[in-house]
């Protein structure tokens, strides 16, 4: 069992946890993901670590209500237990293993959509700490969608916000803020981290293939079981099948077969939506 030692409310149905899971805290790396189940029978939910702290033996999760598993771990509470907590997992970034005189003269710029910032958090905190800054673009329906912006702006070089309504920052997508930063304001990049919905990661790779730059997109929400037994993280990289969860999270942007990915994830949505109506149904009906 896994205690969660602090909850709290990022933005309309987004919660952080810090869960205590020391073990996983001392060997987690940026870009590596965890399992988790809630309760006995409960699915498997692989989740990237958001940020870990090995001195007080915590990892960090953010999580989305968006179906019936990610509800249920939402309605845990601090000082509640999680049953299995599982990891780390998957490959660490690929930068991370860079040398870091070399990985200091790289310009690095991060692209988060929505809750694709808590992934991004702890890459740009690790290039933090060694001495190698990036810049981050944040993107969000609205403002209120925008999520751990104190933490990024004390670990980013500069920070670049963008939502669709313009509530926030730039008015329209992350894909015309990058275009912008490149084409009118002279900047320059090496590589483009880019975590989000599939969608958007899709076209940030169109962006960045048309300025020839080397493009990382994690395709973490792929996954189910995290062993590669189950094979529904199978995604085209280059031509090649490979799996999320033992061969990733992160590929080449430029590589990846997104139409692919992106019909992958709609296979099991009657499923997952029905799912998600009895388990409201039934936490609706136990708390009469």
């Amino acid at each position: 069992m896994f205690k969660i030692v602090e909850k709290r409310l990022l933005a309309p149905n987004i919660y952080l946890m810090d869960i205590e899971a020391p073990r996983v805290a001392s060997a987690a790396l940026p870009g590596q993901f965890v399992i988790l189940r809630v309760r006995d029978k409960g699915e498997r939910i692989p989740l990237t670590i958001c940020d870990y702290d090995a001195e007080k033996g915590t990892v960090t999760i953010v999580t989305q209500v968006v179906g019936a598993s990610s509800r249920l771990i939402c309605t845990k509470e601090k000082g509640d237990y999680i049953l299995d907590f599982v990891g780390p997992l998957g490959h660490p970034s690929e930068f991370i293993h860079e040398p870091i005189d070399e990985l200091k003269k790289k310009k690095i710029l991060f692209i988060a959509g929505g809750v694709g910032t808590a992934p991004v958090y702890p890459q740009l905190k690790w290039s933090r700490q060694h001495g190698a800054g990036a810049d981050l673009i944040v993107g969000a329906k609205t403002k209120d969608m925008l999520i751990l912006q104190d933490e990024v702006n004390a670990v980013a070089a500069n920070v670049y916000v963008a939502t669709d309504d313009g509530s926030e920052g730039f008015k329209g997508l992350v894909t015309d803020r990058l275009k912008k930063l490149i084409d009118e304001e002279d900047k320059h990049y090496d590589e483009v981290i880019a975590i989000g919905p599939m969608i958007m990661m899709k076209f940030v790779a169109l962006v960045t293939k048309e300025y020839n730059i080397k493009t990382i997109v994690s395709l973490n929400t792929l996954m189910v079981d995290g062993t590669g037994m189950c094979g529904a993280c199978r995604v085209t990289v280059g031509g090649k099948t490979k799996f999320t969860c033992v061969d990733g999270p992160e590929f080449d942007g430029h590589l990846v077969n997104f139409d692919e990915a992106m019909r992958r994830q709609t296979m099991y949505r009657d499923i997952e939506r029905d799912a998600d109506c009895k388990c409201l149904a039934d936490l609706t009906s136990s708390d009469k």
